[in-house]
């Protein structure tokens, strides 16, 4: 999906922080405090403990976004491991977040770890940004966008910060910024990864979906019950299934046959790997409900199979459950 055009009039208030107004003038306070400290101790000290990119969960929004965001815009990438597109879309803020060197912070939100967030803002799905202007939040695109586009949205959320609410950041030097960001990733390794899982993993994040399939295997065949391997063989095969899915010709084929098990099927799948999980159990439900025998059992497994990726204890598989309880029994 295209990025849509930035608009304040299409905020949406937060109760949590206060009138724009009184961000404006904490942000004018901000900015002299950076002032007298830069010029007390140099250009860096006002950037000298810079976070371009966070990591945000709901015990942190407050402080992390809210109260960010009267000094700097705050754009939000709400994401999820299994979202596909998200991993095309996070790299790229992630690079114009350092590149920006300050005019922006980027704050990353796991939904399926914050689902009181995700629907606070309304998600329809991922991968979805939003943005906060002194405690203000505004859709500006939905989908893995384009780098020419995302820097288009960027800058038009840029000057508006500046013009409407006279917040513009404080610059940083992108190289500390940078290393830092290193820094804390080296000062939390990873344990030691599984060769043949790591393979597994390296083959799926290559598009090497047939070769990540039997690497999962191989590691399940070894040890059924490891739940990693399970979870990106599940993600491997969803991919393959849409790998030569024409979209435009699935999406018509379900809406026009409506009783048609594999043509529903086919347009779950691609509602799943759009990150609209909703959607995807939603259809599967009413397959479920509308067919008999063989028709039914296919479309009852293909739902276990995506309440498998997205986890058992997220509300949408919760409610999905209740659903198909209902239209089974």
């Amino acid at each position: 999906m295209q990025p849509r055009n930035m608009s304040i009039s299409g905020a949406v208030d937060l109760s949590a922080v206060k009138a724009a107004a009184e961000a404006k003038e904490k942000a004018e306070q901000a900015r002299a405090q950076r002032a007298a400290q830069a010029g007390a101790g140099g250009p860096q000290a006002a950037g000298s403990d810079v976070q371009l990119v966070i990591d945000v969960d709901e015990a942190g929004f407050e402080q992390e976004v809210l109260q960010r965001s009267t000094e700097v815009p705050v754009v939000i990438d709400f994401w999820a491991d299994w979202c596909q597109p998200c991993k095309q879309l996070s790299p790229i803020l992630e690079r114009l977040a350092e590149e920006y060197a300050g005019k922006f912070v980027l704050a990353k939100i796991d939904v399926d770890a914050n689902q009181m967030l995700f629907q606070q803002f309304g998600v329809q799905g991922i991968p979805a940004v939003f943005a906060v202007i002194a405690g203000q939040a505004l859709p500006l695109f939905q989908g893995a966008a384009p780098e020419p586009q995302v820097r288009q949205v960027l800058d038009q959320l840029i000057q508006a910060a500046e013009q409407r609410f006279g917040i513009v950041g404080a610059p940083v030097d992108p190289e500390q910024a940078a290393a830092a960001r290193e820094g804390r990733a080296a000062a939390a390794p990873e344990p030691p990864a599984d060769p043949t899982l790591a393979a597994a993993h390296a083959a799926l994040d290559a598009g090497d979906l047939g070769g990540a399939i039997q690497a999962y295997e191989n590691v399940l065949a070894e040890e059924p019950a490891n739940a990693e391997a399970k979870l990106g063989l599940g993600q491997a095969q969803l991919l393959r299934r849409v790998q030569e899915t024409d979209p435009e010709v699935t999406r018509k084929a379900a809406a026009e046959r409506p009783d048609d098990v594999a043509a529903q099927l086919a347009a779950a799948d691609l509602d799943m790997v759009g990150g609209h999980v909703e959607d995807a159990f939603g259809r599967l439900v009413g397959a479920v409900q509308r067919t008999a025998g063989e028709d039914r059992n296919a479309a009852r497994v293909r739902l276990l199979e995506l309440f498998e990726l997205v986890g058992a204890d997220d509300p949408r598989v919760t409610a999905a459950r209740g659903a198909l309880a209902r239209v089974l029994f």
